[in-house]
C-alpha cells in the first residue's frame, strides 16, 4: 500500500479572505514583503473569469525510467502516484503539478478530474497538459494549464514520482499547503507564514485603489490619485468615513 502525506491546511476563513485578493495585488505586495517572484509561469488560464484560492496538493513528475516506472504500473493502479495526490483532496484544495512543461503528456483525464471535482476541488495548476479537454472543461473546476494532449503520461516520457513534496512548478517554488491564488492574470504562490500579513496589506491596497479608480473614472489627475499621493490622503480618509457610515445604515447604498 502506498502511503503519501496529507497537507496542513490553513484556516478556511483566511483562504476565503485571500480569495478576494487578485493575483496582481498579491504578487505586488509579496514583492514588497521580500519575495522577489511568486508567479507560476507556463500554465495559463483556460477557464476565463474564474478566480480560486486554496491550499496546494503537490505532484512531481520526473523523466521516465523503465526500471523505476514500467508497464507493470498499469497492472496495479495503486502504484500510480498521480492518483494518490487526489485521494486526500478536500473541498477547496488546489492540485499543483510539476510536469516539466511537457506538451505531450496528459497528467489527468476526465475520470480523475471528475473525481477531484466530486471531492470539491477548486482547480488544477499544471505545468503541462491534461486529456479529454472538452469533457474536463464541463466540470466545476478552474484550469491553469499549458494545453491539451491525446496522450496519457506514461505513453510518453514522464512518470509521477512524488506527492505532497516541495516542487518547482513553472519556475516557482511550491510547498505542500502553500496557498495558491489564481485568476485571469495567472497564478501566485502565497507562503502560509506570510498569508496574514499579505491579507492585511492587500486589503488596505484594495481599498485605496477603489477610491483612486473612482476619481480616475471622473477624469481626476493621475499624478495625484495613482498611486495615491499625500495630497489626496485627506480626501481619501473622508471617503472612507463616508463609506463606513453608509455601511452602518441598512438600505443605504455604499
Amino acid at each position: 500500500m502506498t502511503n503519501v502525506p496529507d497537507i496542513q491546511r490553513p484556516p478556511r476563513a483566511l483562504v476565503d479572505a485571500l480569495a478576494k485578493v487578485g493575483t496582481a495585488t498579491a504578487a505586488g505586495e509579496l514583492h514588497l514583503m521580500g519575495l522577489r517572484d511568486t508567479q507560476i509561469r507556463g500554465p495559463v488560464p483556460h477557464t476565463k473569469g474564474r478566480s480560486i484560492a486554496g491550499p496546494a496538493l503537490t505532484l512531481q513528475f520526473m523523466p521516465k525510467r523503465e526500471d523505476v516506472y514500467g508497464a507493470s504500473e498499469y497492472d496495479d493502479p495503486e502504484k500510480q502516484l498521480h492518483r494518490h495526490v487526489l485521494y486526500n483532496a478536500q473541498a477547496g484544495d488546489v492540485v499543483v503539478v510539476d510536469a516539466r512543461g511537457d506538451m505531450a503528456s496528459g497528467v489527468f483525464g476526465e475520470m480523475m478530474l471528475t473525481y477531484f471535482a466530486g471531492r470539491g476541488g477548486a482547480g488544477v495548476i499544471i505545468d503541462g497538459c491534461i486529456r479529454d479537454c472538452s469533457e474536463a472543461m464541463k466540470l466545476d473546476l478552474g484550469y491553469w494549464i499549458r494545453g491539451g494532449t491525446p496522450n496519457f503520461h506514461t505513453q510518453t516520457n514522464l512518470m509521477p514520482f512524488g506527492v505532497n513534496v516541495p516542487i518547482a512548478c513553472g519556475d516557482a517554488f511550491v510547498m505542500p499547503g502553500d496557498i495558491i491564488l489564481a485568476d485571469d492574470d495567472g497564478v501566485v504562490v502565497v507562503p502560509i507564514a506570510m498569508a496574514e500579513e499579505l491579507l492585511a496589506r492587500a486589503s488596505k491596497h484594495t481599498e485605496w485603489e477603489e477610491f483612486s479608480k473612482l476619481k480616475l473614472s471622473q477624469g481626476a489627475d493621475l499624478r495625484k490619485y495613482y498611486p495615491l499621493s499625500a495630497a489626496a490622503e485627506e480626501e481619501y480618509q473622508a471617503w472612507r468615513r463616508d463609506q463606513d457610515a453608509k455601511a452602518a445604515r441598512p438600505g443605504v447604498p455604499a
